[in-house]
């Protein structure tokens, strides 16, 4: 009887413990998938749940009727290599010398850039990597690998598993072939950066129209690699659309620039759709993925739509530097907010790394600092808090002029409702409450001079802080 009851108590105690056991793994919290979808060169107004009267765009629309839409969500640089570097590091670029388009070797010197991104530059990507993740870049690079520049870092120096680029970027590449309509009606065929097959192989070619498609079906399959491994994901989708030059579908092609672009944008959707279905209609990939679909800079003269917005790309005018910003997440969201528009959250692109970490469970690292803020309540909509520390832009150098747009200003700061702009001497300030004035029409630098004093010392304190460009006066190579 004895041994009975010291048996029936081993028992009893083995299953306590077995049942622990389940009870913390059921209560673990499982690393959510993420997909960062960021799209080239497209306006703040260019989707149409941002308002686009012109183009519909269905399959980010649906996304945003499940998720989050951001009105007041920025870049931090008005143009592309820059504001590449921040959404990956955390930090400004000018920390890492890029300040603008990453181009040729002479292109670069004379500008004051770097002629890639540093590989020891802090990357999201390889922070979630050490931490279990399987990560890929698919689309765009565009931080080193372009034109005479061959001898950069592979993309996987950056931490990425797998990757497929096109023009700029060293590795696996997919490039264009091209249909243009000519005003006779006839079709020309050809190909563009052919001369990028030195830049990384494999190589493949596919029709322009088709490309965000093609680096879809490649994170589809990464996707699908993922889940069989039993891994959590992280996805670079940087299409270069809708980037000119706009080579549409032959069915959709158009007599203007402005139809073009339209046309191209259109497809984009389209394309990104699949991709999007794809994790819908997995129940385990809808329940922990979190995608989020925003613009590296503002639209090009004469394509898209910036919007309430003043300004372009290249431009420190908000059209130029804020940006739509979709977040899906609905296993992750309360249902209360799915649908939403999140008008008062002031935040950036620098602080979607340290946020994505933190959703992640991955602690930062002491030995970074990172300028963007983790903020994780406000992207999964528990919170519409704003960013504590204020936002600082600079000019690219090569953009004191751009378009129809003379004598530029070289800084800009956001902080709350204000904007505040000036040249790199402090002169020329300019002070706009957003609030009352999107369009930046109303200068308001004349009614508060102590707050222009106060915010040009620091704008200048926070310039100077930082390497210099080509653009500074006192630039010195």
């Amino acid at each position: 009887m004895l041994f009975n009851n010291y048996l029936f108590n081993y028992i009893l105690i083995v299953l306590l413990l077995f049942s622990n056991i389940l009870d913390a793994r059921n209560n673990e919290k499982l690393s959510p998938n993420i997909v960062l979808v960021f799209v080239d060169d497209m306006g703040w107004g260019d989707f149409s749940c941002f308002g686009n009267k012109d183009v519909q765009t269905p399959n980010v629309d649906a996304l945003s009727e499940e998720g989050i839409r951001f009105h007041n969500f920025y870049v931090n640089a008005p143009i592309c290599s820059p504001s590449r570097v921040a959404i990956s590091t955390g930090q400004y670029p000018q920390k890492w010398g890029i300040t603008s388009y990453l181009a040729h070797r002479h292109e670069n010197k004379e500008r004051g850039l770097k002629n890639w991104l540093d590989p020891k530059a802090p990357q999201l990507a390889r922070f979630l990597k050490k931490s279990g993740y399987k990560t890929g870049h698919f689309g765009k690079w565009h931080l080193g690998g372009q034109r005479d520049v061959d001898d950069a870092p592979l993309i996987s120096a950056y931490g990425f598993d797998e990757s497929l680029t096109n023009f700029e970027g060293i590795g696996a590449k997919l490039l264009p072939l091209i249909e243009k309509v000519l005003k006779n009606g006839q079709i020309e065929k050809g190909r563009i950066w052919e001369d990028a097959t030195r830049l990384g192989n494999p190589v493949q070619w596919q029709l322009r129209c088709e490309i965000t498609g093609g680096f879809v079906d490649r994170a589809i399959t990464f996707i699908n690699q993922s889940k069989e491994q039993n891994k959590p994901f992280y996805i670079n989708l940087w299409p270069d659309d809708p980037h000119a030059p706009f080579y549409p579908s032959v069915k959709n092609w158009a007599d203007t620039k402005t139809g073009l672009y339209r046309a191209v944008l259109k497809e984009m959707d389209q394309q990104l759709g699949s991709l999007f279905d794809h994790i819908k209609n997995d129940p385990k990939l809808r329940e922990n993925t979190i995608i989020l679909v925003c613009s590296d800079n503002g639209p090009e003269y004469k394509c898209g739509s910036g919007g309430p917005f003043k300004g372009l790309k290249s431009t420190l005018y908000e059209a130029g530097i804020r940006s739509p910003l979709v977040v899906w997440a609905p296993g992750l969201m309360r249902k209360e907010v799915l649908g939403t528009i999140n008008r008062d959250s002031l935040f950036c692109a620098m602080d979607l790394v340290p946020t994505l970490m933190e959703i992640s469970g991955i602690p930062s690292p002491k030995n970074i600092a990172f300028n963007g803020e983790s903020m994780p309540e406000v992207l999964l909509g528990s919170s519409e808090a704003s960013r504590s520390k204020a936002i600082f832009f600079r000019r690219p150098p090569d953009r004191k002029d751009f378009r129809n747009m003379k004598d530029l200003p070289d800084l800009a700061m956001r902080h709350e409702q204000w904007k505040f702009m000036c040249d790199y001497d402090g002169s020329r300030p300019f002070l706009f409450n957003l609030s009352d004035d999107p369009g930046e029409t109303v200068n308001l630098a004349h009614e508060r001079p102590q707050q222009v004093s106060s915010w040009t010392k620091a704008i200048l304190n926070w310039n100077k802080s930082l390497p210099k460009d080509a653009g500074d006066p006192n630039f010195v190579d």
